[in-house]
């Protein structure tokens, strides 16, 4: 068996069933042999950036550990944001890179590449025989998932037609379940919700299971407590009476309301970032209870009381347990008039004045999006001013339905994910609503990888015309914001061009007209609407 096979041979045995990539002549043997030898599935992106966001994609909906593979030279370093992306977001993935011949240093593709992994805070593991493939490979994939970042296996091209070692290899994780029930901490958390007199839970993405979401319930019905989300958290509690909706930079008016009363916050699997704590502003002179199954989690960004380390639903259950047992009474917030509150609250954005003649309004058509597809569906967002009334808008069943690509806050990350997305769906419609400046940046070409895998992809472009961030800050200085301004082709004729079913909307009969597309399209082909926007009447937070 050649190196090449080698390689293949163990991605197939610890579980890849996907693999995204660009081939080149650094991997291009290896890939060939992970379609043959199992059948693997390939998808073929344009650029690598793309190869290494759907896998990132890919990976936040399956829950499981991504994997891409590029060529040496400037194929990793073209994928060098995805990257940093999948560090800021701790999504685990692997990455298999070629590298150039070791002892040709005249060679163009040739760049320190381990330098360039260090700085965007990706792990690196280096091929480092042919007698030790699978261990390597399997190693780069431990390492994904327990340091939950991407990994990138450096393989040097000259091993491929080397001969390598067969080793037999399986990758396993211990299953862990823990909990410290009895600590100074757990008196402590206990102690501090049966003083408290308006307790808020709040649940992050790491609460997303659906036995840890049942147990944060039990646990805040019984303190009485209303329940918050973090983005990333999105939707997790969507059907319960008490649920406030985001908290942080993202509240509702009546969220803040009570996060700004509360004295107490007790945090499930999130991270107390500053745009969870809005600034500081949510979690100053608050009492803070933080529950992680990772230990490097509890006061990263914000001091707490409490800080428990373990499985979130055990942790949740043996705190009510306590207060069951001392007979501690519950803090009397969850009231009637909170909950017809809650029924009537409004999101928070809004819109100010009247869109010009030839555009819409942006929460109109995001609505009308959010009611004219399935409930069941994916949705991905890009980065722009659009995102947060988008966030606001557009429902998803689960966290895990929900693709975040802002960690880095990088523009033209969308499309790459959404495509990952897409190919973990298993026939859920995916939705991806993106600016017209990062549906620009991220590649129109990437449309075609899109089209070849016949995806049930629905991509939603808020085309106001500019670059919003920076029309906002020009503006806000009454100063002319023409740099800003972006005059680009028609999308639905180009998307067209391209394979794509696709639709206008300027007015709200193309709206209404649109959506009865979008309801009868077909699902083997992605659809795109083009939605103008006016850079003057955009929602305002």
């Amino acid at each position: 068996m050649k190196v090449h096979e080698a390689i293949a041979q163990t991605l197939h045995e610890v579980g890849v069933t996907e693999l995204f990539g660009l081939i080149g002549d650094g991997n291009l043997y290896m890939v060939d042999s992970f379609v043959r030898q199992g059948g693997g599935r390939y998808v073929r992106a344009v650029h690598e950036a793309g190869a290494v966001l759907m896998a990132l994609g890919w990976a936040q909906v399956t829950g499981r550990i991504g994997a891409a593979t590029v060529t040496h030279g400037g194929g990793l370093t073209n994928a060098l944001t995805p990257l940093v992306e999948g560090v800021k977001s701790g999504t685990p993935m692997v990455l298999l890179a070629g590298d150039t011949p070791m002892e040709d240093r005249e060679h163009l593709q040739k760049v320190n590449q381990h330098e360039f992994v260090i700085a965007t805070g990706a792990g690196f593991e280096q091929l480092r025989s042919p007698r030790t493939v699978a261990r390597d490979v399997v190693r780069a994939f431990h390492r994904a998932w327990l340091e939950r970042r991407p990994i990138v296996l450096n393989m040097p091209v000259d091993f491929q037609w080397q001969e390598a070692t067969p080793e037999k290899v399986s990758l396993k994780f211990p299953e862990v379940r823990s909990a410290t029930t009895a600590s100074n901490d757990m008196d402590n958390a206990v102690g501090i919700i049966a003083s408290s007199r308006l307790p808020v839970v709040l649940a992050g993405r790491g609460a997303m299971a659906p036995e840890v979401q049942a147990a944060i319930r039990r646990f805040a019905a019984r303190i009485e407590a209303p329940l918050t989300t973090t983005l990333r958290g999105k939707d997790l509690f969507q059907e319960d009476p008490f649920n406030l909706g985001f908290c942080g930079t993202l509240s509702n008016p009546l969220a803040l309301e009570v996060l700004t009363q509360s004295d107490c916050i007790i945090a499930f699997g999130a991270s107390l970032n500053k745009y969870t704590a809005a600034l500081g502003s949510l979690t100053s002179k608050k009492r803070i209870i933080q529950i992680s199954p990772h230990q490097e989690d509890i006061g990263r960004y914000t001091d707490f009381e409490a800080g428990l380390v373990g499985d979130l639903d055990i942790l949740a259950d043996a705190m009510v347990a306590l207060m069951d047992e001392a007979e501690i009474p519950g803090s009397g917030c969850r009231t009637d008039e909170l909950r017809e509150r809650i029924q009537g609250w409004q999101p928070a954005t809004r819109v100010r004045g009247t869109p010009r003649p030839g555009t819409v309004d942006v929460l109109q058509a995001l609505q009308a999006i959010n009611a004219a597809l399935p409930p069941e569906r994916l949705f991905a967002t890009d980065g722009g001013r659009f995102a947060i009334a988008a966030w606001a808008e557009i429902d998803v069943q689960t966290p895990r339905h929900f693709v975040h690509t802002q960690s880095f806050a990088a523009i033209g990350l969308g499309l790459g994910e959404a495509i990952g997305a897409a190919i973990a769906s298993e026939g859920k419609p995916t939705l991806l609503v993106a600016g017209d400046g990062s549906f620009m940046l991220s590649g129109l070409s990437e449309l075609t990888t899109a089209v070849r895998e016949k995806l049930d992809l629905v991509i939603v472009v808020c085309n106001d015309g500019s670059y919003g961030a920076e029309y906002i800050q020009f503006t806000k200085k009454d100063m002319d914001p023409s740099l800003s301004l972006l005059d680009w082709p028609d999308f639905a004729p180009v998307a067209q061009a391209l394979g794509i079913p696709a639709a206008t909307v300027a007015s709200s009969e193309e709206l209404e007209a649109a959506m009865e597309q979008l309801k009868a399209r077909d699902r083997s082909k992605p659809f795109l609407i083009d939605i103008k926007l006016d850079p003057k009447v955009m929602p305002e937070f």
